[in-house]
């Protein structure tokens, strides 16, 4: 299946999109973590990237779309993927979806998660507390004057992109303020996916 998953920030894509990847058998694809495998690979487009990242400037739209691109078209992505964190905005849904259509591959759905926002700055605290109480590193990010930032950036440039998915038939919506397996059971009903059932010889 070749997938995408949208949310705000905060609710809760990444866990989902690992365990659908899990499920699956199909890579779960992060932005950041396909521009450092590029710029380590030193392709073409990853030297484009380490160009700018050095000289501090943004990567561009054509830059990250082509990295994205450049992932999806490997082995290891051939049987499916999960798209998490991109596309951000319309322009670069729009350049993968004119990729795809000239590779003769297509979206298998787009799955939102749906959450209140002021049920997020809640979770974003405790998510910082939790980590700050285990010793983990917290997330520089994860306070409310960052979130309100990431949350209008999102409202403004990534949630149009639901319309846009709806109006192509992909578009699979489910509340995501539920606890997160009910969350992963209403996605893989969408999705027509059974879970997988447990070793007989295990305990769990």
């Amino acid at each position: 299946m070749r997938l995408i998953i949208l949310g705000p920030p905060g609710a809760g894509k990444g866990t989902q999109a690992a365990r659908l990847a899990e499920r699956l058998g199909v890579p779960q694809l992060l932005t950041g973590d396909m521009l450092r495998a590029a710029v380590t690979k030193g392709s073409p487009v990853g030297l484009a990237a380490r160009d700018l990242i050095a000289r501090g400037e943004l990567v561009g739209d054509d830059i990250v779309v082509n990295c994205v691109l450049e992932r999806i078209a490997e082995p290891g992505a051939a049987s499916g993927f999960i798209l998490d964190g991109f596309p951000r905005t319309l322009g670069q849904a729009r350049a993968l979806d004119e990729a795809l259509e000239k590779a003769h591959l297509g979206l298998d759905a787009v799955l939102e998660l749906k959450v209140d926002e002021s049920v997020l700055l809640d979770r974003i605290i405790y998510r910082a507390r939790e980590a700050k109480a285990a010793g983990l590193p917290v997330r520089a990010d994860d306070n409310p004057e960052a979130l309100k930032v990431r949350l209008e950036s999102y409202r403004t440039q990534t949630q149009p992109l639901a319309d846009h998915y709806r109006t192509a038939g992909l578009l699979r919506t489910v509340n995501g303020l539920r606890p997160v397996d009910e969350v992963t059971s209403s996605l893989f009903a969408e999705l027509r996916l059974q879970p997988r059932t447990a070793d007989p010889g295990s305990l769990g």
